[in-house]
């Protein structure tokens, strides 16, 4: 599986950041563009250990069963449900929000394994620094395929 710390891989994820415009249409789900590019800083700042966030009983009984079936190689499925911390209600501009978005994508890879938390994930628990590289990597890469680059 690819990884969001290969310099290639990150390239190309940026490559498709950089195809968003403001006017790009969701092909399923609610949020727009603008609010998309926002939300996805936010489990990025999660993995950095910027943005912390408490576990909740939800997470504490399921989180262990469901980072199984996400870490799987294959994409995350359509409308899956998001925490309450992730929803985007306000967002700045959306080339602001999009530079936010591709400046965590640089760092990801610059910063490597040891610009990884050793936090507890707030819903899946532990995570192994691979593990947190493949769910942001599948995160993003989920959004990007919801505004059809």
């Amino acid at each position: 599986m690819s990884s969001l710390f290969d310099k290639e891989t990150n390239k190309e994820i940026i490559k498709r950041i950089n195809l968003l415009t403001a006017d790009c249409k969701n092909q399923w789900g609610k949020m727009t563009v603008s609010q998309m590019v926002t939300h996805a800083q936010r489990p990025l700042l999660v993995a950095f250990g910027d943005m912390k966030l408490k576990r909740g009983l939800i997470g504490i009984l399921f989180g262990n069963m469901a980072k199984k079936s996400m870490v799987k190689p294959e994409p995350f499925k359509r409308n899956m449900p998001t925490a309450p911390q992730f929803i985007v209600k306000s967002h700045g501009p959306f080339e602001e929000e999009k530079q936010k978005l591709i400046t965590l994508v640089e760092r990801f890879a610059a910063s490597g394994p040891q610009g990884i938390t050793k936090e507890i994930h707030p819903f899946f628990g532990e995570l192994t620094v691979g593990e947190w590289d493949i769910l942001q990597l599948k995160h993003l890469d989920h959004h990007l395929r919801q505004f059809g680059v």
